[in-house]
């Protein structure tokens, strides 16, 4: 993460905003040091870190990168950041290889464990959590469509029969985008159950709560 140095905090955004052809809205930072000195606080100075969307891009094209050409393996990469916010942002990491097949492994093992070191990285560098998600020929997004299959035919059974369904273990953004897809599904719930490649989801048969009648 860079560092920055100006007189006053707005100054100091205001240069990065022009710098990186971003909003200020869109800088994260943190104030390391603030000086003053001279009559009345003048001449002071502060020192913050900050970073943008495209700090992260470019350390995460760099690093993946590096990190590709050891394996000597030929791949293009995009990013797709999707945000309402640079709190909400999401870092869709697209790759294309030679061989995806290589690179997405058996049931996916190999892509999640890319995506486990890079994130890690990610965050450890820019000092956050850093929302990303690596997906190779947009495979994930298959694998999306297919757990919110599962998940609604077994909530439809739960709702009807009232009898509780546990899932088979998957990574925790498939169980994210099924607690997501399910949420708005009346007399079911989610729930994540067991540890580590264990982990799971449970889809709860949840009756509706009759509504207080008015004194």
């Amino acid at each position: 993460m860079k560092q920055y140095t100006g007189r006053t905090l707005d100054e100091v955004l205001n240069s990065i905003s022009t710098e990186q052809g971003c909003r200020v809205d869109d800088i994260t930072y943190n104030i390391l040091e603030e000086e003053k000195g001279g009559i009345f606080g003048l001449h002071k100075s502060i020192t913050i870190e900050a970073f943008t969307s495209k700090d992260v891009k470019e350390f995460i094209f760099d690093y993946l990168g590096a990190y590709f050409t050891e394996l000597n393996q030929g791949v293009s990469i995009e990013i797709i950041v999707d945000k309402e916010n640079e709190e909400d942002a999401l870092y869709r990491v697209i790759l294309d290889a030679e061989n995806n097949a290589i690179i997405i492994g058996k049931n996916g093992q190999t892509l999640r464990a890319i995506s486990t070191v890079l994130k890690a990285a990610v965050n450890a560098t820019f000092k956050k959590r850093i929302n990303v998600i690596v997906d190779v020929n947009h495979y994930k997004e298959d694998r999306y469509k297919k757990v919110k299959a599962i998940a609604r035919r077994e909530a439809i059974n739960v709702a009807k029969t009232h009898v509780d369904c546990e899932l088979d273990p998957m990574p925790n953004d498939e169980r994210k985008v099924i607690h997501q897809y399910l949420q708005d599904f009346k007399n079911v719930s989610t729930v994540s159950i067991g540890e580590g490649n264990k982990r799971h989801l449970c889809i709860k048969y949840t009756p509706e709560k009759k509504e207080e009648k008015e004194a």
